[in-house]
């Protein structure tokens, strides 16, 4: 992880975790200079209000800014949020807990199956030219929110993520679909009942780590 200390902001970028939407280098092209060697971040060319705007703007959570002047960082929402993107990842937001580790507050999740950086999303399912919607038929209804707190997101051995913790699974447009305190989402790519695990994991012999 690269860690980059400006006057009033720190910014933190971790390579593993981008799935190079360039957000940043857009957004922000005289913080993130691209195609330049040695240092390509300074913090400094933009205000830290600039700098924070755009690091929650980061789907993957690969850029994380903190402030240095005393003044409130991002912070979670109160409310965790798994958006399945049409043909892509799943889009985290909130207190977020990934495989025993604190996360931040954002990440994407591969559901294609074939991340070579497993559960973190790197843009595979460009590659393998995934198709799956990220719409879906909205609800009768949907039950109060849980209380506040983390979601755990657990990969299971050859099997589905295990979401725990209060959370609303949205559409990629953000329209709810669902409200619960545990999931079990599918990472293979296969399920009939996407974004939901019905057990195709099994069918087509899906290996990955768990824990």
């Amino acid at each position: 992880m690269d860690v980059v200390d400006g006057k009033k902001v720190r910014i933190r970028f971790d390579g593993t975790r981008c799935i190079h939407s360039r957000n940043c280098v857009l957004g922000l092209p005289a913080v993130f200079r691209a195609n330049v060697e040695g240092e390509w971040i300074d913090p400094d060319a933009a205000t830290p209000e600039e700098v924070l705007a755009l690091a929650e703007r980061c789907p993957s959570g690969a850029i994380q800014a903190e402030r240095r002047d005393g003044k409130v960082s991002e912070q979670p929402s109160g409310r965790n949020v798994v958006a399945v993107l049409e043909n892509g990842p799943y889009a985290v937001r909130g207190d977020l807990v990934v495989s025993g580790v604190p996360a931040g507050t954002r990440a994407t999740l591969c559901r294609c199956g074939a991340s070579a950086n497993k559960p973190w999303c790197d843009g595979s399912h460009h590659d393998v030219d995934f198709k799956a919607t990220g719409e879906f038929p909205p609800p009768g209804a949907l039950p109060d929110w849980g209380a506040p707190g983390p979601l755990e997101v657990t990969p299971t051995k050859d099997g589905p993520l295990k979401v725990k913790g209060a959370h609303e699974v949205t559409c990629g447009t953000g329209r709810a679909v669902r409200r619960g305190a545990t999931a079990f989402l599918c990472r293979c790519g296969h399920s009939g009942d996407k974004p939901f695990c019905d057990g195709s994991h099994r069918t087509v012999g899906f290996t990955a780590d768990g824990g």
